[in-house]
């Protein structure tokens, strides 16, 4: 049984037409042999409506809650498609992440996928069924509904992939992986492959074509991923292992203007402390990405670190017991601006080429981090335009 495993995203998915076209496109793949199985996002902006519902009815809602809400708009999709299918002849069945059994580790809002029960849906496609699954969503020990984080269904596509065998394939609204937003830069190249770490880099960094974690799954069973356009015949882009990398140092740029940047001045230079302050933050699952530190004077040290924006206000709580909160410094003007590639292993100068050019077009570097393959710079949001594109243009990308 050759299983195929298909994402659509929200946009792909956003009106009963799309919803029918896709409905078309499942169907002519199953009458080629293929088993299919269909993960969908929620249809359009729901889940921003439902979040916005949510808060219209509490300023802070229950983490528990507002997943047990988002988690309906992915279920609204696969019954519509299931039900387009149906329509159209052809034996379909929508299953949520109860029926079968997505077991997450329970943490509300960005959980990670523990285990999937694969029974029920080898049962139904041995039936010559099309299986539709409501992405983003899994289940707790205490059988909580809890959600994915942002892109999701990604993760559940290829989850599901790695446990049945079948091939992972992301449909959206773009024509597959380029090497930046091409809303940012109009010329922006489109890929034929990338590799699975430079694109986790990319994902986390910023680029939002897939969710990170997803493209870690796919990376730990070596599951390739086909990303393209719904329901088009437009070559897309291959995240896989590359063996025969083109000579190029840079093969993407992410930017982020979703993060900020915290500050504690004058805290004690005292290595238990820096391990309770950043042991304290990651207990509440936030995510910590540029992290720079001052040389003791004094026995005082400052310390920043970049989170996500969204995470600002436990942040502050979480830090206040190890700094008076004069002494907290939050700048919210920081673009993330990043450049990845596995070129750079092998290639030098390249940051020094970067920073030469930030300092001819007089672009401020407030913090920097980097790895074998990616240099990241928070910089002013009035420089991204800028940046990306003296950038862009000196790489060729």
């Amino acid at each position: 049984m050759n299983i195929v495993v298909q994402k659509y995203g929200g946009s792909s998915v956003a009106t009963p037409e799309k919803i029918k076209r896709i409905a078309e496109t499942v169907i002519k793949r199953k009458k080629a042999g293929d088993s299919m199985v269909v993960v969908v996002s929620a249809m359009g902006k729901s889940t921003d409506q439902l979040i916005a519902l949510a808060k219209s009815v509490s300023e802070k809602p229950s983490k528990r809650e507002l997943d047990a809400l988002i988690s309906t708009g992915e279920m609204v999709s696969s019954s519509l498609l299931s039900m387009a299918i149906q329509e159209m002849g052809h034996d379909a069945v929508s299953l949520n992440a109860y029926q079968i059994a997505i077991r997450t580790d329970g943490t509300y809002g960005k959980s990670i996928i523990q285990s999937i029960d694969d029974s029920v849906i080898k049962r139904h496609l041995e039936s010559g069924k099309i299986v539709v699954v409501a992405g983003f969503q899994g289940i707790s020990e205490s059988y909580d509904l809890t959600t994915l984080g942002r892109g999701g269904s990604d993760t559940t596509a290829v989850a599901i992939a790695a446990r049945l065998g079948g091939v992972c394939e992301i449909y959206t609204d773009v024509e597959g992986i380029y090497s930046l937003d091409p809303r940012l830069y109009s010329e922006a190249k489109k890929l034929e492959e990338i590799s699975y770490e430079e694109m986790v880099e990319l994902s986390v960094l910023g680029a939002k074509v897939m969710h990170s974690r997803s493209v870690e799954l796919a990376q730990k069973y070596n599951i390739p991923i086909y990303v393209g356009m719904s329901c088009s015949d437009t070559k897309g882009t291959y995240i896989r292992e590359v063996k025969n990398m083109e000579n190029k140092p840079i093969t993407g740029i992410a930017v982020s203007d979703a993060d900020v940047a915290v500050t504690l001045e004058n805290i004690n230079f005292d290595i238990n402390l820096l391990a309770d302050i950043f042991e304290s933050i990651a207990n509440k699952k936030i995510n910590i990405d540029i992290i720079s530190q001052t040389a003791p004077l004094h026995g005082k040290v400052n310390l920043s670190f970049t989170i996500p924006a969204e995470d600002l206000d436990e942040c502050i709580s979480t830090v206040s017991k190890f700094a008076g909160q004069e002494d907290i410094i939050v700048d919210e003007d920081i673009t993330k601006f990043s450049v990845v590639g596995i070129g750079m292993k092998t290639t030098s100068g390249v940051a020094s080429k970067i920073f030469k050019i930030f300092k001819e077009n007089s672009i401020q570097v407030k913090m920097i981090t980097t790895s074998e393959i990616k240099i990241t710079c928070a910089i002013k949001r009035e420089d991204k335009s800028k940046a990306v594109e003296i950038i862009a243009k000196e790489f060729n990308l």
